[in-house]
């Protein structure tokens, strides 16, 4: 196992589907990692798949379609199995074909975008599962290496500044428009990149999460590089 996962505090490490789905998040660990050195050929599977907008979704027929070597057909089976699983637990993964997310751009001061460090909200008990096949791969940074931006006071008084509405639906605004999930990583912090081919569980927000969610964000893709990631 890489050294860089299980020196974390903030990781826990598996090695079935099992122990990734049944391990309770606890005390600073929010984030799991099935961790697999998958054989197979994931680029000829990207290289044969067409995309047809920034982000396509890529279905179970979609890859039982394409024509691959012995390497690529693994590939394809790691895949296929990887939802068989998720689907079977009662999730509803999706994989996609990435070129890249929509950028927001609106304000100089705060973003919204995945790209941001940021953390996932549900009002149900759930968690974010992802695995990076080709590509690059998401950052995860400890809660005690970031700021909420919504308290940060320069940005807090730009919010503010923006809401121009009653004091009291300010804390409403926030959520409304996300911005509240968005964090600010301190100076000089190492983020530990997810890797390829690990299976992760993260710590989402909802009412019964024990633990802090984990913060995370999107790479900035390579140009004419796309990403394939299994996420729900």
């Amino acid at each position: 196992m890489s050294n860089t996962f299980s020196d974390s505090s903030q990781i826990g490490m598996v090695s079935t589907f099992s122990e990734l789905v049944n391990t309770d998040f606890k005390g600073e660990m929010n984030a799991l990692c099935w961790y697999r050195n998958l054989e197979g050929d994931f680029a000829a599977i990207v290289a044969r798949l067409q995309i047809k907008e920034n982000i396509t979704e890529v279905y179970p027929k979609d890859l039982l379609a394409l024509q691959l070597s012995e390497k690529g057909n693994i590939a394809r089976e790691i895949i296929l199995n990887d939802l068989r699983l998720l689907v079977d637990f009662g999730a509803s993964p999706s994989l996609n074909l990435l070129k890249c997310y929509e950028r927001d751009d609106e304000f100089d001061f705060i973003s919204t975008d995945v790209y941001s460090y940021h953390v996932d909200r549900s009002p149900i008990a759930t968690d974010t599962f992802l695995c990076t096949y080709h590509g690059l791969a998401s950052d995860i940074i400890s809660n005690g290496q970031a700021e909420q931006k919504i308290l940060i006071p320069e940005i807090r008084k730009k919010l503010a500044a923006l809401h121009n509405g009653p004091s009291e639906e300010f804390e409403n605004f926030l959520k409304e428009n996300y911005f509240d999930l968005h964090y600010q990583a301190q100076p000089h912090v190492a983020p530990i990149n997810l890797g390829l081919g690990h299976l992760w569980r993260l710590a989402v927000y909802h009412p019964k999460q024990q633990v802090l969610p984990c913060i995370h964000r999107a790479p900035i893709e390579n140009e004419e590089e796309y990403r394939l990631l299994l996420i729900c």
